[in-house]
């Protein structure tokens, strides 16, 4: 069964948003943030409109209300919320006392059915013993998405043991969204996994992947990325980018050539929330001018300021709404999000 196309079918798709938890709602997450890291979740969330204190409160209940609220209040027709694995040892076994969160994939798949805004991005490390089992159940719960962050799960996705879990997701239409370049918001394992070339495997097997940040620097030390995974799209059509987090300091630094084609039809729309949002950035480096720098930088709603902000820099409409080519949306999804 297909669905006919609607206007609503050309609203954007914001398909990097993350959720966090610290269990108090019973949802399976925690949240063990530490040293500098403390007080940069505090910032975030302050970011977003909720308390510092929200760290120790109903963090669920708080973080989800103010998300749906930045959804509806903005131009998105949906958001792709992320689950996150915990990190495992190359046997599969959990790292104990690694990684700074965990979100269970059962709870964005639940968190999706309740909320047709939220489209459930599902998260399994390859080394687990149940990871093919793991994704089946995740595909008849409705998973739109993969995500994982290698450099920071301590994935190396090259590595052939894991070939037929990228030959099932290729053959589900299961699209795979990968952390590439550098990150210091969640503690790094292997720092050279931040390299696109990690990603060649599920490539070869026919997975759509999606390179989270285009291989950008997240800091003035990290390696730079970005010309390798813009190189390596003339090899693979299956490859493409995101945008998330362009409106911090140092990923947005490449925004004129990803604006060129054949690598514009490559690109994705995704913020990173609650990842910071400033046009400061683009508008020293005259991407925009003042007049819309201000108007962006005025938005309240931080979903939406990312959009204006893009679209202020240049990026065309299709960026916005490419996502829905590439997601594992069911029919009976995409009629909900049709009627958003």
């Amino acid at each position: 069964m297909t669905t006919p196309a609607t206007e609503n079918d050309q609203k954007p798709i914001d398909m990097h948003v993350h959720v966090v938890g610290n269990g108090s709602g019973g949802s399976g997450c925690w949240l063990r943030v530490k040293g500098w890291h403390r007080p940069l979740a505090a910032m975030m969330l302050g970011h977003i409109g909720l308390p510092r204190n929200a760290l120790s409160a109903n963090l669920e209940e708080l973080y989800i209300e103010r998300l749906l609220e930045l959804v509806r209040g903005s131009s998105l027709s949906a958001a792709v919320i992320l689950a996150h694995d915990q990190v495992h040892d190359e046997q599969g076994k959990v790292m104990e006392g690694k990684g700074s969160f965990y979100v269970p994939n059962d709870y964005v798949l639940r968190l999706a059915q309740t909320h047709p805004e939220f489209l459930p991005a599902v998260s399994i490390h390859p080394a687990r013993p149940d990871a093919l089992e793991e994704l089946e159940r995740c595909l008849a719960g409705g998973a739109v998405m993969m995500k994982c962050l290698p450099n920071c799960h301590n994935i190396n996705c090259n590595d052939r043991r894991f070939t037929k879990f990228w030959e099932r997701m290729a053959e589900a239409g299961l699209p795979l969204l990968a952390h590439t370049g550098g990150e210091h918001t969640v503690p790094v394992i292997r720092p050279e996994y931040a390299d696109p070339r990690v990603l060649v495997l599920p490539l070869e097997c026919g997975v759509n992947v999606i390179a989270a940040h285009c291989g950008t620097r997240s800091g003035l030390t990290d390696p730079e990325y970005f010309h390798i995974f813009a190189g390596m799209t003339r090899r693979f059509e299956n490859l493409h980018g995101d945008s998330s987090a362009f409106n911090v300091p140092w990923r947005g630094r490449h925004v004129r050539k990803c604006l060129e084609s054949p690598l514009a039809e490559r690109l994705v729309h995704g913020s990173d929330y609650p990842v910071p949002v400033h046009g400061h950035w683009a508008w020293m480096r005259r991407f925009m001018d003042w007049k819309s720098f201000r108007r962006c930088q005025n938005t309240r709603n931080i979903l939406e300021r990312d959009y204006q902000l893009k679209l202020a820099m240049g990026f065309p409409s299709e960026h916005f709404t490419r996502a829905r080519k590439l997601l594992r949306v069911t029919d009976q999804r995409r009629m909900n999000l049709s009627s958003l």
